[in-house]
């Protein structure tokens, strides 16, 4: 029975590389699958999705407004049967398409994986993720660790000189240079302006 799973971590915990790995799986075995990514995140070029380690693949960008139930249609109906979804930066749905995403699993019988962040830089949930982990079948958390060597679960971001950014807008893209994975306790010491984290070097885009 197809199911809506929701993979959700920090930053740098290797989400896009499981996708990746998940998408190979399926090919290998003779499965036709669907990489969907959402367009306003661009680093790895409109079109495709790549981890830190060097793996890629094509996807579909879409924006705010696509109706993802008629894009997986579209796709069956071009291609044939699919038998799975993959979707990158899911943290950046909107709710109707969340929604859209449970009827791909429901009407359409095709089982959909998503990957994203479960909060933002304030600790605040995603809209994408908040909708997903009250409508999934099925939610796993992707582990990673804190420089401080606990379990990283919440997102700093940081600017130039490593001090947490207190305000702005909820989505501003960046990577390593700019967010920083860190414990719990780690995200209240820093957000009470107590320290600093030095911010790693930005990922090689890949051409």
């Amino acid at each position: 029975m197809a199911k809506l799973y929701f993979y959700y971590s920090a930053m740098n915990a290797g989400k896009t590389t499981t996708l990746l790995q998940s998408a190979h799986n399926y090919r290998e075995r003779g499965m036709r699958v669907l990489i969907l990514a959402p367009g306003l995140d661009d680093r790895s070029g409109s079109g495709r999705v790549a981890s830190r380690i060097g793996l890629q693949a094509e996807a579909l960008a879409f924006g705010r407004d696509a109706d993802l139930q008629a894009v997986v249609k579209a796709d069956i109906a071009a291609g044939g049967r699919l038998h799975c979804v993959l979707v990158d930066e899911a943290q950046f749905l909107t709710r109707p398409q969340a929604w859209q995403l449970s009827e791909v699993v429901d009407a359409l019988g095709v089982p959909v994986l998503c990957y994203g962040l479960r909060t933002d830089f304030q600790g605040e949930l995603f809209e994408g993720s908040r909708y997903l982990l009250a409508w999934a079948d099925e939610i796993q958390e992707i582990k990673t660790i804190c420089h401080s060597g606990s379990k990283a679960t919440m997102t700093v971001r940081v600017d130039d000189q490593g001090r947490a950014v207190q305000d702005g807008p909820q989505v501003e893209i960046g990577g390593n240079e700019r967010y920083v994975s860190v414990s719990r306790a780690e995200f209240k010491r820093i957000m009470r302006g107590e320290g600093r984290i030095e911010p790693l070097q930005p990922s090689l885009r890949l051409d």
